[in-house]
């Protein structure tokens, strides 16, 4: 069954923003550090941003100053707010529930992923 469900991709014109929300089932959420992912062109996937769970972020280099992500436990969900958007931002973005985030790896590797929400930014 679907364990992460993502939401709000788009396209947005350079400068614009977007907000990203992944809510998984209750014991990925609470088990797991939560981020997001981000492959273009059949790359492997870049980190764009995570959290632990004692509220530690980490973010890309690329978007420091940009990203911002956050959580709902209540509502078992993550979210990536991404301000002044760029051509290079494009890209599909995948929820991830992981035990550890590295800085690059290969999409679906390990642990649960979402299934893609695009991004296109013109």
């Amino acid at each position: 069954q679907v364990q992460l469900v993502e939401s709000g991709g788009g396209s947005v014109q350079a400068g614009g923003s977007l907000k990203l929300s992944c809510t998984a089932s209750r014991f990925i959420f609470d088990d797991h550090d939560m981020g997001w992912y981000r492959q273009a062109s059949g790359n492997e996937c870049e980190l764009v941003s995570s959290i632990r769970s004692d509220g530690t972020t980490k973010y890309a280099a690329s978007v420091i100053g940009r990203a911002t992500i956050s959580p709902d436990n209540a509502k078992n969900t993550v979210y990536l707010q991404m301000n002044s958007l760029k051509p290079q931002d494009t890209a599909v973005y995948y929820c991830a529930a992981l035990p550890v985030f590295y800085s690059h790896v290969t999409c679906h590797a390990y642990g649960y992923w979402g299934q893609g929400t695009q991004v296109t930014v013109s």
